[in-house]
Formats: C-alpha cells, structure tokens, sequence
C-alpha cells in the first residue's frame, strides 16, 4: 500500500526504510533534525511514538495533535540539549544533518539494544553543491569509527559516491 506523504516531506529513504524492521515493536523513536519527518512519519505508520526534534517545525506542525507524535523545537547547535534526565529511545533517525558535538548526547539517547539509523552527506560532496562546508561532510569511515568507539554492533555501513551526491550511511545497535 503507497504511503501518502505531506507536501514537503518526500518519501523516507530506503537506508531508513530497510533498517526501520529492527527497531522494537512499539519502540520509542526519535527524529531528530526531523525537516518535514519523513522518517518520523514512516515510523508512527509502524505503531511507534516518535519525538520529532528541530530548530523549527514547521515541517511537522499538521502532527501537532497526533497522540503519539511529540514535537520539539530546539536549537541544537546554540543550545542546550532539550533531552533531560537521561531521556532514551528504542531508535534514533538522523539524515542529511551533521553537527560533531553532539555525538555523546546521541549515544546516550539510545536505549541498550537501541537502533541508531544514520544517513548524511560525507567529504567529496562538494563538488555536487551543498552541503559543501567540510564541518558538515563526514570523513571516510567516520560514522563506522564513532559507532565503534561506541561500542556499537555495526549492522550495516556504506559510503561512496551516488547519482548527484556522496553519502555515508550507518545502522548500528547500541550495547546492551
């Protein structure tokens, strides 16, 4: 059955869509950098309470009455982190965004088992346009050497150069 998106939202990637199956029936999961929560949406269409998190939400604002939808607008990147008292989540989504000092707060967002779906673009994407900025391109290997550290159980991770952008993408579970 075809999903029926917002204007705005486009269809969830299919990195997220192939991983979407490990995350916990009912888990909780949180959307962060959401835009128009595509992968948010795709995942409250499966049964999951989902936290749409960004610097605006307009993009998501038709969910604003939606019980298991929770919107958070929060500036990220100057602010504090809007998540309290060690607040975790069954699966973390995160595409096309990148911002370095908060990798320990997404680690610690995730429940043990959690899934951690990550998607976004990575050195070399310069020359398609934007992001071309190196603070928001991941360097080879960089998601993989993170979730290692981590101690994460790499379930799958790719990185290379696609149609009209080059990508790095991670799914990985958090140690129980």
């Amino acid at each position: 059955m075809a999903t029926a998106h917002p204007p705005g939202s486009g269809a969830p990637s299919p990195w997220v869509v192939r991983f979407a199956p490990l995350v916990a029936a009912g888990g909780a999961v949180l959307d962060l950098a959401c835009g128009g929560g595509r992968h948010g949406r795709l995942f409250l269409e499966r049964g999951h309470p989902v936290v749409f998190l960004d610097r605006t939400l307009a993009g998501v604002a038709d969910l604003k009455d939606r019980e298991s939808a929770e919107l958070i607008e929060a500036d990220i990147e100057n602010g504090p982190w809007p998540l309290k008292d060690g607040r975790q989540f069954d699966a973390l989504v995160v595409t096309n965004y990148l911002w370095r000092p908060l990798k320990p707060q997404l680690i610690a967002a995730l429940k043990p088992g959690g899934v951690l779906i990550y998607e976004t673009f990575m050195h070399g994407n310069e020359r398609f346009g934007k992001p071309g900025n190196p603070d928001f391109l991941l360097q080879p290997h960089e998601l993989l050497d993170w979730c290692r550290e981590a101690g994460c159980d790499i379930r799958a991770f790719e990185q290379g150069e696609e149609t009209n952008a080059v990508r790095q993408r991670i799914c990985a579970v958090k140690a129980s």
